[in-house]
């Protein structure tokens, strides 16, 4: 009797640890938002956010009326489960738990791809893919897995997604990542139009990236442990859950540091992610080696994947998705058949190679690794061609260089009172007078190059004076827009030294109102940018033409130079040491 009381209270006491599990995992969704938004640019922060949050709720929809039952319902050739709606028809007799806890998993398949997809995939777009996958794509592969599907009756295992939640995410992200195309200035071409170089662009907020990253290890707990059904199985999970992401971060640091000369933050971030994702598959029958191993590989396989879809595939991941999910998700399917012992709390069964159970478990890893890749990659090619044919995946150049809070959400900053260098210009409701009728600047007459980009140009007045040195300063007022450009003109003359001050003002354009919780926000100061540059070698008038060239847009105000000499040195004296200075004569 004791015993049988001990046995129900044991069951009680786990199906609510079922659902605490469930809600760390929903808490999941604040970190990848976290992880996504600080490795991404703050014009975009507001985007990244609001995907994140539809995913969930998009997921929750579809997976009420078609996922659910897909996944769990009644198993029809082991392929897929048979749809219904018991929710409605019968809900005092629903299975609510187990429909809650697939729900966060779904949402968190979909929710990987929107950081490799991050700053140039337009919101509908995003909307329509996360529908899809968490209807359809997720819930038959996990059918497979959980469901009682075909690969669950051969022996397949994966305790809580490596495969069926990380791999196909990390798919999906790769494959929408390919098809969407890289930022814009990610990669520049040679003459030969092959990539010749790979630029970083920085997230604004590594702090907030590391609380997601801490967020995520403690949801984790939740996302390995909820299944659990034994005090010594959670707790021989908990210690796998914890080496592998330990022992994957350090062996990043090392690495990073060895290979460029400091150890790299954020890619220490990402392998902390990388470690905890191949664990997942097999943290209910790995020991501490195998979780040790397990973790070592992913630490090193997390900056191989990096650096190969940077140089090699050209392929623009800016959170580093792909190389977390896909390649580690892959890593952790097949290390449950080299590392599954039977020395793991309630596993008197699965025996990977290398503790003396032969090839078999990991020929059965293989087949269902290769059977769920060849499901997603066929599903999410056909659904992003759709969904480009139709709707399009890509925002406009405009769109993207000022940022996505701004043109898809009328966000002028997520970051509002805050001074943040790249805040997205504000939209500007363009005075009906400032077209000039020609956008191309070499059919331009100099007419409308003059209004379009006037020139204040001091140094002609000493031109031929002794306050003549032949050094000019060139200051250029324009929108936050044209930085890109202008900068990579401004290079490609041979100029080095910039200095980027960010200022508001309006001239000819006027703010435009925006609206936030449908009060109305009158913006009158717009943000510019002021660039300056210091020249004597390289022809003043060639970086005025390449600025005008690079500005010009056919309107009225596209931005304004200002050139000062640079006419004498003067000493500086500070109390502790002289210096000499450069003065302007303005």
């Amino acid at each position: 009797m004791t015993q049988e009381i001990q046995e129900f209270l044991d069951g009680e006491l786990f199906a609510v640890w079922f659902l605490i599990g469930a809600a760390l995992v929903f808490w999941m969704q604040a970190g990848f938002a976290m992880v996504e938004t600080g490795f991404a640019r703050a014009k975009n922060a507001g985007n990244i956010l609001m995907k994140n949050l539809m995913d969930f709720c998009i997921g929750c929809v579809v997976f009420i009326l078609v996922g659910f039952g897909l996944l769990l319902g009644e198993d029809l050739a082991g392929f897929i489960g048979k749809p219904g709606f018991d929710i409605f028809s019968d809900y005092a007799n629903f299975d609510w738990s187990n429909f809650i806890f697939n729900l966060v998993f779904c949402a968190t398949t979909a929710t990987i791809v929107s950081g490799a997809m991050a700053e140039r995939t337009k919101f509908l777009s995003y909307c329509v893919y996360s529908a899809v996958i968490s209807a359809v794509v997720y819930p038959i592969e996990a059918h497979w897995i959980w469901g009682g599907g075909w690969l669950s009756e051969l022996g397949f295992h994966d305790f809580a997604g490596s495969c069926a939640i990380h791999m196909v995410g990390g798919i999906a992200a790769f494959i929408g990542a390919m098809m969407v195309g890289p930022r814009i200035g990610k990669f520049e071409k040679d003459e030969k139009g092959k990539i010749a170089k790979v630029n970083a662009f920085p997230g604004h907020n590594i702090v907030v990236g590391a609380l997601g990253v801490f967020i995520l290890w403690l949801g984790w707990y939740g996302f390995n442990g909820a299944a659990c059904t034994s005090v010594d199985q959670l707790a021989s999970v908990f210690v796998t859950t914890t080496i592998a992401p330990s022992v994957a971060t350090v062996v990043c640091m090392i690495f990073t540091w060895i290979k460029y000369g400091k150890p790299d933050v954020s890619m220490c971030l990402n392998a902390s992610l990388a470690g905890l994702v191949a664990i997942t598959a097999g943290c209910d029958v790995t020991d501490a080696f195998g979780a040790i191993v397990i973790g070592a590989v992913s630490g090193l396989l997390v900056c191989f994947g990096v650096w190969l879809l940077d140089h090699v595939l050209h392929v623009d991941d800016p959170v580093g998705a792909v190389a977390v999910h896909m390649m580690n998700g892959i890593w952790g399917t097949i290390a449950v058949g080299l590392f599954a012992t039977t020395s793991a709390p309630d596993n008197d069964t699965l025996q990977g190679l290398f503790y003396g159970g032969g090839a078999s478990l990991l020929v059965t890893q293989l087949l269902g690794f290769a059977a769920v890749c060849a499901w997603t990659v066929v599903c999410m090619i056909v659904v992003f061609s759709v969904i480009k044919a139709i709707f399009g995946l890509r925002v406009s150049e405009e769109e993207e260089i000022e940022g996505l809070d701004v043109k898809e959400h009328g966000l002028a900053s997520a970051y509002a009172g805050f001074s943040i260098v790249d805040v997205s210009s504000a939209s500007m409701s363009v005075n009906e007078n400032t077209d000039l009728g020609e956008d191309d600047y070499e059919k331009a007459s100099e007419a409308k190059k003059k209004a379009s980009v006037p020139v204040e140009n001091i140094s002609a007045t000493v031109a031929g004076t002794s306050l003549d040195t032949g050094m000019h300063k060139v200051v250029i007022i324009t929108k936050l827009s044209r930085y890109d450009k202008i900068k990579r003109a401004l290079n490609s003359l041979g100029v080095t030294g910039i200095t980027v001050t960010q200022v508001t003002g309006c001239g000819i354009e006027k703010g435009s109102s925006q609206m936030y919780r449908g009060v109305e926000m009158d913006m009158t100061l717009l943000p510019k940018i002021k660039l300056e540059v210091v020249v004597s070698k390289i022809p003043v008038d060639s970086v005025i033409e390449a600025a005008k060239k690079t500005l010009y847009t056919g309107k009225i105000g596209d931005g304004k130079i200002f050139v000062y000499p640079v006419s004498r040195v003067v000493k500086i004296r500070t109390g502790e040491e002289d210096f000499d200075a450069l003065q302007d004569v303005e």
